[in-house]
């Protein structure tokens, strides 16, 4: 009898020891372990940083545009080039040559405002020929190529390439300065579409299993932990084009 009671007094001494060392509790969300956090919900953006693959960059070798299919193929078959179907949904007062081919069919964009450019914040006009305004990808190709596309097939590389995903019209300058940086070497100027952008790439490389490094991942982390809600983006174009568009 006094041995149990003995041994009943000695764990009852040990529960505040082990309330105050947290052994046997979860507390993976409050010391972080190095994971996107307790904000991160899911179908969020932030909860799928995780989910992407992490490894080094590899070589640029071989890369070229042309690896990626002719420029802004029709591979939605709708009958426009996939830079006139982005510039019409991203471009307010919009202005269409007619094709008297098409019957009329508005296609071909020739004017618009991209208000306000999502890079800048800045109001900018698009006049075809004489335009401020770039097609971007936010996952860059040369960014893809080093980081898995080098191997894909020319289909799934012509889809990525033409995805609405992936796509976004911006002033052409940042655009430009941006190059192939993934999100560990360049944001938008705009910090107010931060968390949209980085939401967007993840979506995108979750999508077509592009990876990212361990750099690219924490920034990503970064930007989307002050928006730990945000969903992630989603798109139902198909990741690979159609034959007729696969490269030769």
């Amino acid at each position: 009898m006094n041995r149990r009671i003995t041994s009943a007094l000695l764990t009852l001494a040990a529960v505040p020891a082990l309330l105050l060392t947290g052994c046997g509790l979860d507390t993976e969300s409050s010391a972080g372990g190095g994971s996107a956090g307790s904000g991160a919900r899911a179908g969020s953006a932030l909860s799928a940083v995780d989910t992407l693959t992490v490894k080094g960059r590899a070589p640029k070798t071989g890369y070229d545009r042309g690896r990626f299919g002719s420029a802004w193929a029709d591979t939605d078959s709708n009958g426009c080039p996939t830079r006139d179907d982005i510039l019409k949904r991203d471009l307010r007062d919009v202005t269409y040559q007619r094709s008297r081919s098409r019957g009329g069919e508005e296609c071909r964009v020739v004017s618009g405002r991209l208000a306000p450019d999502p890079y800048t914040g800045r109001d900018v006009t698009f006049r075809r020929g004489h335009s401020q305004v770039d097609i971007d990808h936010l996952v860059a190709l040369s960014d893809a190529w080093q980081k898995g596309a080098a191997r894909w097939s020319p289909g799934k590389r012509i889809a990525f390439a033409n995805d609405p995903l992936n796509l976004v019209a911006v002033d052409a300058g940042p655009n430009r300065s941006k190059g192939d940086g993934d999100t560990a070497t360049w944001l938008p100027p705009n910090k107010a579409y931060r968390c949209t952008y980085v939401a967007g790439q993840v979506a995108v490389k979750k999508k077509y299993g592009v990876w990212v490094t361990a750099a690219e991942r924490d920034a990503m982390r970064k930007v989307l932990s002050t928006c730990p809600t945000k969903p992630l983006p989603t798109g139902p174009a198909p990741t690979t084009a159609p034959s007729r568009f696969h490269a030769r």
